[in-house]
């Protein structure tokens, strides 16, 4: 089964490689786009699907990691490396921080903490002015170079982040299938019997949630070279909201599910909102379509249908 996935996940990965060269320039900034909020909703994924936790948070991660890349370029001219890796770890502090006051919560009142929690982040992003510009947000973010290779283009800069999400949902994969991520499984099914069976569950909760943050971060990064500018609209309550639907629309508990997901929502941001201004409504008739009919979303009805 694992190698199948495995198999059937090589192939998309080569069929996104083989089209980008024909593709329009429009329609590759939108896949681009698909690709970097495939990891954020494969993030979400890792607690909501996983371990059992919503979260109304998740924007936080993805802003953290947006704005220190917008600051580290516009103001200190930072390469790419250490750009990813600073807001990657000032992402996974937040989220360890965070940890500490949202898994004490379950249900309602995890959901609940997890939005507060968030809202510091848009707070600090709409308040602290002298760092963040305020409302006028960060303009101007320049797209990077790797090792001498210019990621300016549409093209190339497709490409980099296809590698990125390849190597984001095999690492995501690898934890959801290894002994961490079976008791993380477990907990979501019970965590009675399974603090009966001896596990730590706190440990395991709280891990999840700090590496679900780690790769929120990671594609934060990612959509401030992408996008090129960064504000408070990239952490506030929507965003975390549209995360949410990306997981429940394509299948939570699938990695593939909310990348589905993910490209269903931006294609119809992009593409439909061309053709009306009432996008949001056609979207949310999908999600109730998919609600009733397809409870476990996109990826389980096909599973169920194989079966």
């Amino acid at each position: 089964m694992i190698a199948r996935r495995a198999l059937l996940a090589a192939v998309v990965i080569v069929v996104l490689a083989l089209i980008g060269p024909w593709l329009p320039a429009y329609p590759l900034t939108v896949l681009t786009q698909a690709l970097i909020v495939a990891i954020l909703a494969m993030s979400l994924d890792v607690l909501l699907g996983y371990t059992g936790l919503s979260s109304l948070g998740h924007a936080a991660y993805f802003g953290v990691g947006a704005y220190v890349v917008a600051i580290m370029t516009t103001e200190h001219q930072m390469g790419l490396l250490a750009c990813l890796a600073a807001g990657v770890a000032l992402a996974t502090v937040t989220a360890a921080v965070f940890g500490l006051f949202a898994i004490r919560a379950t249900g309602t009142y995890f959901l609940m903490i997890t939005l507060a929690l968030g809202m510091v982040i848009w707070g600090l992003a709409y308040r602290w002015v002298s760092l963040t510009k305020g409302d006028n947000g960060i303009a101007g973010i320049p797209r990077p170079t790797l090792f001498g290779l210019e990621l300016g283009g549409p093209v190339p800069f497709y490409y980099f982040c296809l590698v990125c999400a390849a190597l984001a949902w095999a690492l995501m994969g690898l934890l959801v299938i290894s002994p961490f991520g079976l008791g993380l499984r477990g907990i979501r099914g019970s965590e009675g019997r399974m603090q009966a069976l001896g596990y730590n569950v706190w440990l395991h909760k709280y891990t999840a949630f700090v590496l679900s943050g780690v790769f929120g971060g990671f594609s934060g990064t990612l959509w401030a070279y992408y996008n090129g500018f960064v504000s408070p609209n990239d952490v506030q309550l929507v965003t975390s909201v549209e995360t949410l639907l990306m997981v429940a629309l394509g299948g939570s508990g699938t990695l593939i599910g909310p990348a589905l997901g993910a490209g269903v929502i931006v294609f119809l941001k992009n593409f439909v909102s061309v053709y009306t201004k009432r996008w949001l409504l056609i979207l949310g008739g999908v999600y109730i379509g998919v609600i009733l009919f397809a409870p476990s979303g996109i990826v389980g009805a096909l599973r169920g249908r194989r079966r």
